[in-house]
């Protein structure tokens, strides 16, 4: 199964880091948080990943072009010319990185990477700056079992997040500001079968608006629990936790 992934966002709201590279690209303890996520899909099996690039998507091309650079011991013979790489400790990953513009709307992102997943029975997709110890093969399971067209995780949020509107399992619409706590969110990770695509018009849609009412309106989404560990990065204080988490050698999200 292939996981996409949307990388290709400003992320404005922690502009202290964005404003050198892209969101997915912002360390925690010492490596992007898109290869956390990618480490958390791995996990569960998920070892071809398709991102969707944007703004500075460059910088994320030459960080897999020079992967083994980064996690490998390396010998540079300059008199001959040579390379060699010593002890290779990079993950059995297959990347497709596509250019999916700067300014696309999530979902206009989805729908620029058809021709990579169209003829797939289902794929995962998510996020790039957010971590969780989601069980994606359980969920993927939940998916298959279901026989719906698509498949929402749904999180208790932070607090300032949209909630699900729920019959049972089934998603039947969003509330933007829920009134009152304990209700559950999306919390981005996605089990979709390739015929959602046909729900987003182009470039200027928003995967969390037309495409996904409609999967709900036509009970065509159903929603996978997780209580367990959600967290967004969409500010610096969000960053600074997640970095402490992985540094007191106990992050929850480190499922491998």
């Amino acid at each position: 199964m292939k996981a996409v992934i949307l990388a290709g966002g400003l992320g404005t709201r922690i502009s202290e880091e964005t404003h050198l590279k892209p969101k997915p690209m912002i360390e925690i303890g010492g490596k992007p948080i898109l290869w956390h996520i990618m480490k958390s899909y791995s996990a569960h099996g998920v070892n071809d990943f398709v991102i969707c690039c944007g703004y500075k998507g460059y910088l994320i091309k030459e960080y897999f072009a020079n992967y083994f650079l980064h996690m490998s011991d390396v010998t540079f013979d300059m008199a001959n010319n040579q390379m060699q790489v010593h002890e290779r400790h990079a993950e059995p990953w297959r990347v497709t990185l596509v250019d999916t513009g700067e300014d696309t709307m999530t979902g206009g992102r989805l729908k620029r990477v058809a021709p990579y997943v169209q003829d797939e029975t289902a794929f995962c997709f998510t996020y790039g700056d957010g971590v969780a110890d989601v069980d994606i093969s359980a969920q993927i399971q939940f998916h298959r079992t279901h026989g719906k067209l698509a498949t929402v995780t749904a999180v208790l949020p932070p607090g300032r997040y949209g909630a699900l509107q729920l019959t049972g399992s089934a998603v039947r619409g969003f509330s933007e500001k829920p009134h009152g706590e304990g209700g559950l969110i999306n919390g981005g990770f996605f089990v979709l079968s390739p015929q959602v695509l046909s729900l987003i018009n182009g470039d200027s849609t928003p995967w969390e608006s037309t495409p996904l009412q409609s999967l709900a309106s036509q009970n065509q989404l159903m929603a996978f629990e997780h209580q367990g560990f959600w967290q967004p990065m969409d500010t610096l204080r969000e960053k600074n936790l997640l970095e402490e988490l992985w540094q007191s050698g106990n992050a929850p999200w480190k499922v491998w």
